[in-house]
C-alpha cells in the first residue's frame, strides 16, 4: 500500500487522467444506464410478460433479420415515432440494436418517454445470432 501512494504521489498527471478515465466511464454508463439483459432473459420476458421488442437499427439492417414480432423504429426517428410506443407503456420494452452499443441511448430516451421498465439486449443483434436464436428474415 505505501507503494501504492508513493506512485500517486510521484505520477500526479497520470493519476489525474486515470481518475478522469474513470470518471468519464462512470458518467457515460449513468448517462445510457438502463439495465442490460441477455437473449435468455429476453425470450422469458417476451413469454412471461408479453415484453415489446424495438430493434432501432436500420431499414437494411432490420430486413437482413430480425426478432419475431419485432418494432422498427430506427434510432435517427425514435423522438419523433415514439407516440407507436405509447401503448406499450406499462410492458416491459427490450431495445435491439446490432452490437449492444447504441441501445443504451434509445433505452434512456424511452424511459425519459415515460415507460417504466425498459431493457437493452447485452450484445445486441450479434449476439441474439450467437445464441441461435430465431430471427425472421425479409
Amino acid at each position: 500500500m505505501a507503494q501504492f501512494i508513493e506512485f500517486l504521489g510521484n505520477h500526479l498527471l497520470l493519476s489525474g487522467m486515470w481518475l478522469v478515465a474513470l470518471a468519464a466511464i462512470v458518467f457515460y454508463h449513468y448517462r445510457t444506464g438502463s439495465k442490460a439483459i441477455g437473449p435468455a432473459q429476453a425470450v422469458a420476458l417476451i413469454n412471461r410478460r408479453d415484453a415489446v421488442i424495438v430493434d432501432i437499427r436500420e431499414k437494411k439492417e432490420f430486413d437482413n433479420g430480425h426478432i419475431v414480432d419485432s418494432i422498427h423504429i430506427p434510432l435517427a426517428k425514435l423522438k419523433q415515432r415514439l407516440a407507436e410506443l405509447k401503448k406499450h407503456t406499462k410492458k416491459p420494452v427490450v431495445v435491439v440494436c446490432k452490437l449492444g452499443q447504441q441501445s443504451g441511448e434509445a433505452a434512456k430516451t424511452l424511459q425519459e418517454a415515460g415507460h417504466v421498465e425498459v431493457y437493452k439486449l447485452s450484445g445486441g443483434l450479434a449476439e441474439w445470432k450467437a445464441q441461435s436464436m430465431p430471427l425472421v428474415y425479409k
